[in-house]
């Protein structure tokens, strides 16, 4: 047979298997060398004149703290972007007083106002005055028909002749006595009816003056005619003709004298302070607008009314024409005194906790809160009661970032 040609394969093995293994290798090479190309040509393409430059990562800096707190002090450190926003003034000084006005009525001083009470029970027959009418006094209001004056009448009358019959028998009980053809104790027993016959009497004497009649000037009948106490104006009337009388506690009208009246205000509790007896005021009038009365006051009431919550306030005018009139609607103007107090503008003033207060600079962008007491604010101003002093630096704006 002839003979089979043999090849030794073994080394063709081994090449084969190292280009298996070297293939892929060199393909990542050839990959790696053409990104290498492909990032060169775009780094010459953005490095290339007319374009924009890469912009640089930036680099991180230390920041700087808006303010540091140590206890109650803040402090802003140099380069805190607070700075710029706060804005520091210097707590001023001014003269101020202060204007409060308030809304007041006209009243009839009570210590010259009389209420007509009827004396006795009756019917009204008669009323001789209207509302608002002025009276002299002893002028005829009312005529009353009364049993009860009949009756009192009647009393006196009895009372009156019991005394003079008491004092007949008095009289014959000494003369008994006298020529002892009476005893002791006869003319004792007539003493002492005597004498409650005129405390009877006196008795229903003092019941006439009440009633407003006189025991000596008897009127005729049951006709009791009503006279004014004093003169006046009559303020208020309760009562019309033909009316039964049955309460003597009723009024039936109401006389004042106007000679001198009084302007009523209410001040708030707040305002309390501001006012004073004796103090300067100055009233207007609605019914004449273009006229200021000026007067003093003359009563601040010690009692604070609990559900106003105010106090009253009177003024004393005379009166004389009889141009302030009960019930005119006016405004009351009280000004205080003069005084020199610190005063900052408002938009320095931080709520907190119900409590107002300001951040004063104690060292160079150091400050420091401090609660204040507003005595009243005018404007865009804030007048200082306390916490501050005139000349001390605080924050006038922005104040607020201050704040926790």
């Amino acid at each position: 047979m002839p003979e089979t040609a043999r090849f030794d394969t073994s080394n063709s093995r081994h090449e084969m298997s190292r280009r298996r293994i070297l293939r892929p290798g060199i393909a990542l090479v050839v990959v790696l060398l053409a990104a290498g190309v492909v990032l060169g040509a775009y780094e010459l393409v953005a490095n290339a004149p007319g374009l924009p430059a890469k912009t640089p990562m930036p680099v991180a800096q230390k920041s700087v703290p808006n303010l540091v707190r140590d206890g109650s002090r803040i402090t802003i450190p140099e380069g805190s972007p607070l700075r710029d926003k706060l804005t520091i003034g210097t707590v001023g000084q001014q003269q101020t007083e202060r204007k409060l006005e308030l809304p007041a009525i006209v009243e009839a001083d009570p210590a010259r106002t009389v209420k007509v009470l009827p004396p006795v029970a009756g019917r009204l027959i008669d009323l001789k005055v209207q509302l608002g009418e002025r009276v002299e006094q002893g002028q005829e209001l009312a005529v009353i028909d009364s049993s009860d004056l009949a009756q009192a009448y009647a009393d006196e009358d009895k009372a009156r002749s019991t005394v003079k019959m008491t004092k007949q028998a008095l009289d014959r009980a000494v003369a008994l006595e006298k020529y002892s053809a009476g005893s002791v104790k006869d003319r004792q027993q007539a003493e002492n009816d005597h004498a409650q016959a005129q405390a009877e009497l006196e008795r229903a004497q003092s019941r006439l003056r009440a009633i407003g009649v006189s025991a000596d000037l008897k009127q005729a009948g049951r006709v009791l005619s009503l006279t004014a106490p004093v003169s006046g104006s009559v303020i208020d009337l309760q009562a019309a003709r033909g009316a039964h009388l049955n309460d003597p506690t009723a009024t039936i009208m109401t006389i004042a004298d106007l000679n001198e009246i009084w302007v009523t205000a209410n001040v708030p509790e707040k305002d309390a302070a501001l006012v004073a007896q004796g103090q300067a005021v100055e009233v207007v009038f609605a019914a004449y607008p273009g006229e200021v009365f000026k007067g003093r006051v003359l009563f601040v009431s010690d009692i604070l009314d609990p559900d106003t919550r105010r106090i009253k306030v009177r003024i004393a005018f005379q009166n004389p024409e009889m141009r302030l009139k009960p019930n005119m609607f006016a405004t009351v103007k009280f000004t205080t005194p003069k005084q020199t107090a610190p005063i900052v503008p408002t938009t320095a003033l931080v709520l907190r906790n119900e409590t107002d207060q300001v951040f004063v600079e104690i060292a160079p962008w150091t400050f420091e809160a401090r609660p204040v007491e507003i005595e009243f604010e005018k404007g865009d101003r804030a007048v200082i009661a306390h916490g501050l002093r005139s000349g001390e630096h605080v924050v006038v704006k922005s104040a607020v970032l201050l704040n926790d």
